[in-house]
């Protein structure tokens, strides 16, 4: 099955290429933080040859609780973005949460991340095409991998082509996920790049009372499995001291830990690229 090839900046996301990374911390909290972040992480993917995209939330709006730290907001965060850009010379990518959102957010980002609440919303991902960016859409907890052939149907009637499509994880009870790797070969079937979210698919929503947990130690096993499925990226909330984090620190990868994750995947990714068909009759 061909898989379109997206160019992003110098980079080339997907089309039977390598695999690609899409990380970085899970929110903003200060500027030199994002910047040491993308660095290391930069020189680690070049290290391997694997395409790299920078991602950090300027907002976190869907916290558990209304004192939870979101981000440093819309203007300061974009502007903390390009620098990373300017700086470190990757692509940026962060989410998006309305319209008007979306159309300020193209004007800086090279990749808009449509939250996995909001996949279905049709306004926002009718605004995130127009921008004319590569748009990345989180399956929602509540969708099915088969439904996303209809949120890619609304931004390909809105003019966007370069789509990514990202698993998080299926809603499995309360307050936990499970990850159904059929996911992945179904949503390749709309030619769309496919990326695993492989820090949030170990989340425990609100599994802290007034914050979520989550569970760092699956996130190797889920994400060598999602590349063995056919995962063209992984997605992974990176930091430096996960702990002391100010968002999702429980299924955050300690930069540290980065390089050896990686390279496991990158084995994987090596072992499967010949194997890699559609879904055919067996």
């Amino acid at each position: 099955m061909k898989v379109r090839s997206i160019a992003v900046g110098q980079l080339t996301l997907g089309g039977g290429g390598p695999l690609f990374l899409i990380g970085g911390p899970c929110v903003i909290e200060d500027a030199g933080m994002v910047l040491e972040v993308a660095q290391e992480l930069k020189a680690v993917c070049a290290g391997l040859g694997i395409p790299y995209v920078f991602k950090a939330s300027y907002d976190k709006a869907n916290r558990t609780s209304i004192g939870s730290y979101r981000g440093p907001g819309l203007a300061a965060g974009l502007k903390i973005l390009a620098d990373v850009r300017a700086k470190v010379g990757v692509p940026i990518l962060s989410d998006v949460h309305s319209e008007a959102e979306a159309v300020a957010a193209g004007e800086v980002l090279d990749i808009i991340q449509i939250p996995a609440f909001l996949s279905r919303q049709t306004d926002i991902l009718v605004a995130a095409a127009r921008t004319g960016k590569v748009v990345n859409v989180k399956k929602g907890q509540f969708a099915s991998p088969a439904d996303m052939v209809h949120v890619v149907g609304k931004l390909r009637d809105a003019g966007c082509e370069d789509i990514l499509l990202t698993d998080r994880g299926a809603s499995f009870g309360y307050g936990n996920l499970v990850s159904d790797m059929r996911a992945i070969p179904i949503m390749r079937e709309t030619h769309c790049p496919v990326v695993y979210d492989a820090t949030h698919s170990v989340q425990m929503p609100g599994g802290a009372g007034a914050t979520s947990s989550g569970d760092r130690r699956f996130v190797p096993f889920l994400s060598r499995a999602a590349v063995a499925a056919g995962a063209d990226g992984v997605f992974m909330e990176i930091h430096p001291d996960p702990a002391c984090a100010k968002s999702d620190g429980p299924n955050q990868v300690p930069l540290a830990k980065a390089r050896p994750l990686l390279e496991s995947l990158v084995a994987v990714r090596a072992a499967i690229l010949p194997h890699l068909t559609g879904l055919v009759p067996l």
